[in-house]
């Protein structure tokens, strides 16, 4: 049973993670600045391709990859505010090699090389952040709001990427990418800042590794499908914004703010219905609206229509994650709860990762437009897991 802290047992779920999404929200701000900005950066100011793009961009998740796991450990073992507060550190140390790679601009390859370190330091800071954030929201509620929680944790993840596109776009239009880079070195430590009167809760005692394996078995699934679903977040962070440049749309941010707000929005209106419905249903009811917002940005002749199928897939990923997440961490026993989400989001990071090079071999091949149609039909096939799992729901009932 989560063990709820003093007076928040009668609180709403949402009022009482705030403090978490504040700080989650601020972490993900850096992330949410540079989504726009750091293709074309590798793209013209660097002067390569779109696979090269697809690494860098990659190599945050391939980070997160790596050490999700570990992130959920220690926020178990630890408390999940000092994961946090690790994150915050490293995303800080991401920022300053961001500038020094700034100072071997006129070496692209030792200057990109560089960009891919800070890039992976920032995965793994973003895996000790979000992870150790959902721990700490799930140790301050009850069992049965395990989907708000993994939702409104989420939303602030996402609106902080949504609000820092504009953000990135004016900063480095006008500054260049050094102000991406110190923004990404000081809003962390900003954060931290006002982080250290959040109230932590007592990390659980250190479980046996022989806990890995039945919360493996009960996570593969929905980790599975929250893996075909994200490659078409993938394709929006990674690709939109060159989309939109080759195609002269404007503005080039206008993909993913609009998928992150519809996301956001969704969750808003819709954000209890994992808990009250059911995860697996009511993943494979809004994956097959996520596909359909994909199919209208491959199709889409001007700005308006991409930038309304980007806000459709947005809505539909929104309980897609979630959904799914509800599933993954009901089999899991409270003091392994922060290594279920672990597992759970390291899937993502294995599509995320292998995504995003493979979708930019696709664009040099077939086109940018091609990127969406691809994304489409491999989050199509989340359908069929989340069916797999709402039969076994039912089943079990």
């Amino acid at each position: 049973m989560a063990r709820t802290l003093p007076g928040t047992a009668e609180r709403p779920a949402a009022l009482v993670i705030l403090p978490v999404m504040m700080a989650v929200l601020g972490g993900f701000l850096i992330i949410g600045v540079a989504l726009p900005v750091l293709p074309l950066h590798v793209h013209q100011d660097l002067g390569f391709g779109t696979f090269a793009v697809g690494l860098v961009a990659g190599a945050q998740f391939a980070a997160s990859l790596l050490t999700r796991v570990w992130a959920g450990a220690f926020a178990d073992r630890h408390g999940p505010k000092r994961g946090v507060i690790a994150g915050l550190l490293a995303a800080a140390v991401s920022g300053l090699l961001y500038l020094l790679s700034l100072a071997f601009v006129g070496n692209p390859l030792l200057s990109v090389a560089i960009l891919l370190i800070g890039r992976a330091v920032l995965g793994g800071a973003e895996s000790f952040i979000i992870t150790g954030g959902v721990s700490w929201g799930l140790a301050l509620v009850d069992s049965a709001q395990v989907g708000k929680v993994i939702a409104w944790v989420g939303t602030a993840m996402f609106a902080a990427m949504a609000f820092g596109g504009p953000l990135g776009t004016l900063s480095f239009a006008r500054f260049g990418f050094a102000s991406i880079a110190v923004v990404t070195a000081l809003i962390p430590l900003a954060v931290l800042a006002g982080l250290w009167r959040l109230p932590a809760v007592k990390p659980h005692a250190v479980q046996s590794r022989s806990a890995l394996k039945p919360v493996l078995s009960s996570v593969w699934l929905p980790g599975l499908g929250a893996a075909l679903s994200s490659i078409g977040y993938g394709a929006i962070l990674a690709f939109s914004s060159l989309y939109y440049t080759a195609m002269g749309w404007e503005p080039i941010w206008g993909a993913f703010t609009a998928f992150g707000l519809a996301l956001i929005a969704a969750r808003l209106i819709a954000g209890h219905l994992p808990d009250r419905q059911g995860g697996a249903r009511v993943a494979f009811g809004f994956v097959l609206v996520q596909t359909a917002g994909l199919m209208v940005i491959w199709l889409a002749g001007n700005a308006v229509l991409a930038t309304a199928g980007a806000a459709v897939a947005g809505f539909g990923y929104s309980l897609v994650y979630p959904g799914l997440g509800v599933e993954a961490v009901r089999g899991a026993a409270p003091e392994n709860r922060g290594l279920a989400m672990g597992i759970y989001t390291v899937f993502l990071d294995i599509a995320m990762a292998i995504g995003s090079p493979i979708l930019g071999w696709i664009a040099g091949r077939a086109g940018l437009d091609a990127v969406f149609l691809a994304s489409a039909l491999i989050v199509l096939c989340t359908a069929g897991v989340a069916l797999r799992l709402w039969c076994r729901s039912t089943a079990l009932h």
